[in-house]
């Protein structure tokens, strides 16, 4: 598998995502959802505190960015409709948003991608384009659509609005530890892909230390922040449960944003991955996705200490049942 850059989107170049854009982001998301759950788990004389982003509609947090991202577009722009390209979570949050606001969606998923994921995007309504992994390029692939239909290109992370509204979980996370841990986080461990959702919260919790979790081998934004510079996959990553974490490179947009805070990043194995599901199962009665859980992984398997209030986003719950039975069993 060659890696392949992100593709840019189409914004002007002064357009950058600003806390500022995530509080706004914050407010219009608040009009149409419940906050998501934080939960206290005790690991290590410690207490974490769980956002289950899981239990959002779409089981992921990506509907954030995707209501953002969306609700933001001019009426010419809604009529010509929008594309993404996404492995099942970008895709549903898309097609969610897209729905509520009447616009046609076309998304880009793999043919490998989990059922439960390709099912739940067609029965939001979207059309689905499959493609093959190893051999083509989605990003080319949904270039191409929107090109042709003159539709609007969302990306799963490279976009400023799509960050903005994925830092909504921080805001709300923020208001909730108030009320709850005395005070606003003080670490965040963030499940990492392509680092929208890591550089959203990084601009939510200018105050707040972020760690970012990724599947071993896949581990391109921990290299990358080690290194001061993007560093892509390695030419031929091993294979991982974590579907929604398969990103071949990060973008200057979320790398940027979370390089300038001092981030850091951790790699976790799938048994390391497997452990934190079977115990949010146990312990939080949370039904996790593989890369949902990997934040809890890198905390479960000694890889990031607590320190203070520590805030741990449990991602997402798209899994397949069969998937999640082998790993509980």
């Amino acid at each position: 598998m060659t890696p392949i850059s992100p593709l840019r989107p189409a914004v002007p170049d002064m357009r950058r995502p600003t806390r500022e854009g995530v509080l706004e982001a914050s407010d219009k998301i608040a009009k149409i959802l419940d906050a998501t759950p934080l939960f206290p788990l005790e690991f290590s004389g410690a207490t974490l505190w769980c956002k289950a982003e899981s239990l959002q509609p779409v089981g992921a947090f990506k509907l954030r960015g995707a209501w953002h991202r969306l609700s933001a577009l001019e009426s010419h722009q809604r009529a010509r409709g929008v594309v993404a390209f996404s492995s099942g979570n970008h895709a549903q949050g898309i097609a969610w948003a897209a729905r509520r606001l009447g616009i046609a969606a076309t998304i880009v998923m793999p043919a490998d991608a989990p059922e439960k994921k390709l099912a739940a995007t067609r029965a939001l309504g979207a059309e689905i384009r499959l493609y093959d992994r190893a051999t083509e390029s989605r990003e080319a692939i949904a270039a191409e659509i929107a090109e042709s239909r003159g539709s609007v290109l969302v990306p799963s992370f490279d976009d400023p609005w799509v960050v903005e509204g994925q830092g909504s979980a921080g805001i709300e996370a923020e208001a909730q530890m108030r009320a709850r841990a005395g005070g606003p986080p003080e670490l965040v461990v963030v499940p990492c892909g392509g680092g929208g959702l890591a550089s959203g919260i990084a601009l939510a919790l200018p105050e707040a230390r972020i760690v970012v979790a990724e599947p071993e081998g896949w581990d391109d934004m921990a290299r990358s922040l080690a290194a001061g510079a993007i560093v892509p996959v390695d030419p031929s990553p091993p294979p991982t449960a974590c579907d929604a974490l398969q990103t071949l490179e990060v973008s200057p947009l979320t790398f940027g944003l979370l390089h300038g805070r001092g981030a850091r990043g951790v790699a976790v194995s799938e048994a390391e991955v497997a452990a934190a599901m079977r115990h949010a199962f146990a312990h939080l009665r949370l039904v996790l996705e593989p890369g949902g859980a990997v934040a809890l992984a890198a905390i479960l398997a000694g890889k990031v200490a607590p320190a203070g209030r520590t805030l741990v986003i449990l991602s997402g719950g798209n899994v397949d049942p069969a998937v999640f039975g082998r790993i509980w069993a």
